[in-house]
């Protein structure tokens, strides 16, 4: 009988509910907050901020990241800093039982579980976890806190690494007119630890005085306009960057391919008299340096710089190739190593400004005249050795072609 009685006693302590009721607004605190950020705060550089235990000597700092929603941390908060599970739990939990230890999550609703609330400033500390920042930051402002301090995961449980995270919020926070910042696990740890350890209390909870600051970079104004121009002007400057040296390359290429002055000036010229040539040496008309030798006949045998031999076409040659007018009494021509005359202002223009190579037959002027010599008749003996072998310097129309050899 009595055993009966005390199981009766004990089921209905067991399940008689603990008194608890929704926490009520308090009133609005006067506290100035500035809109929600706009998409553009994300090309700038975020701001870090500091949570700082000023009644601990010495002073005890945390390293935070203030919330990209809610109030921008423009100046200093500073409050008592109380966890949300010493005086509240989700609702569907005080109406059963509180015999197990309450998560300090903050998630929404919450309803108070002990007689005494915060009344002055004071700053809500939640944990991460079980549902979104922005829900317990909302959360801690009906409630009436000034700011949110929420601390990390255990990475041990959570898998998640123990660093710092920007907390955004996917839907709607305008509402939100709070500030709030996130701060590692292990220093959520040691703050929980301080608070137990605390000898100062509010409304009969531990407590200690945070201070909230924040230090924000004076790019963070500008880098979304020098982000934007960046942009917009990063494909022309690397547009006229190819150009640039695409242009480079084509000037020293074609650089590569004129013959310098120097050697265009060297070279032989002559006057058409009306009945032969007046040799010249070197540079032009207009230089000190020219000299004369006395009026030559074309084809004379006196000569025995010129191996006419060489060049059969030399005699034959009464007009320029380049402008295709006949020479005339008092023409000046210019002779290229080849033994091809051209009037000499044209082909020195055509050898300086265009090519170095001679306009009829292709031969490099600033090679040796020995050399160009030496070439032309190793080419010469090729096509006799080998008529059937035709190279670049082979006529189109050969003496003798389409004719049968003779036995």
């Amino acid at each position: 009988m009595l055993s009966a009685l005390l199981r009766a006693i004990l089921i209905f302590i067991l399940s008689f509910p603990v008194n608890s009721y929704p926490a009520e607004p308090s009133p609005p605190l006067s506290f100035t907050a500035k809109s929600e950020r706009s998409w553009l705060w994300g090309w700038a550089w975020g701001a870090e901020s500091t949570v700082s235990v000023v009644d601990h000597t010495p002073v005890v700092s945390f390293p935070s990241r203030p919330a990209a929603f809610g109030a921008d941390i423009s100046e200093p908060i500073l409050g008592y800093v109380i966890p949300v599970s010493a005086f509240s739990a989700p609702c569907e939990m005080t109406s059963t039982s509180t015999l197990y230890p309450v998560r300090n999550n903050g998630c929404p609703p919450l309803c108070l579980t002990a007689p005494n609330y915060p009344t002055e400033t004071w700053i809500a500390l939640v944990q991460r976890g079980q549902c979104e920042f922005v829900k317990k930051v909302r959360e801690a402002q009906r409630m009436g806190a000034k700011a949110v301090v929420v601390g990390g995961e255990d990475p041990a449980i959570s898998g998640y690494p123990d660093t710092l995270v920007n907390m955004f919020s996917p839907e709607d926070s305008s509402d939100i007119k709070i500030a709030a910042t996130y701060i590692k696990y292990t220093d959520y740890v040691q703050l929980w630890q301080l608070i137990e350890s605390s000898n100062t209390s509010h409304s009969g909870m531990r407590t200690l005085s945070l201070l909230i600051t924040a230090e924000y970079s004076a790019w963070e104004w500008y880098s979304p306009i020098i982000t934007f121009i960046v942009i917009l002007l990063l494909p022309s400057a690397l547009t006229f960057l190819t150009l640039l040296i695409h242009r480079i390359r084509a000037a020293r290429a074609a650089q590569r391919d004129r013959a310098p002055e120097d050697i265009v000036h060297n070279l032989p010229w002559r006057v058409w008299t009306g009945h032969g040539w007046e040799k010249h040496e070197g540079s032009g008309p207009d230089s000190t340096s020219t000299t004369k030798s006395p009026t030559d006949e074309v084809g004379s045998t006196s000569s025995t710089e010129e191996p006419m031999a060489l060049h059969p076409w030399f005699e034959n040659q009464v007009e320029c190739a380049i402008c295709l007018s006949e020479f005339v009494k008092g023409d000046k021509v210019r002779i290229l190593p080849c033994h091809h005359i051209f009037h000499m202002e044209e082909v020195d223009s055509w050898l300086i400004q265009r090519k170095k190579l001679c306009p009829v037959c292709k031969a490099d002027v600033t090679k040796p005249q020995q050399q160009a010599s030496d070439q032309s008749s190793h080419d010469n003996q090729s096509i006799l050795s080998s008529p059937n072998e035709p190279t670049e310097r082979t006529p189109l129309l050969g003496h003798g072609q389409g004719q049968q050899p003779q036995p």
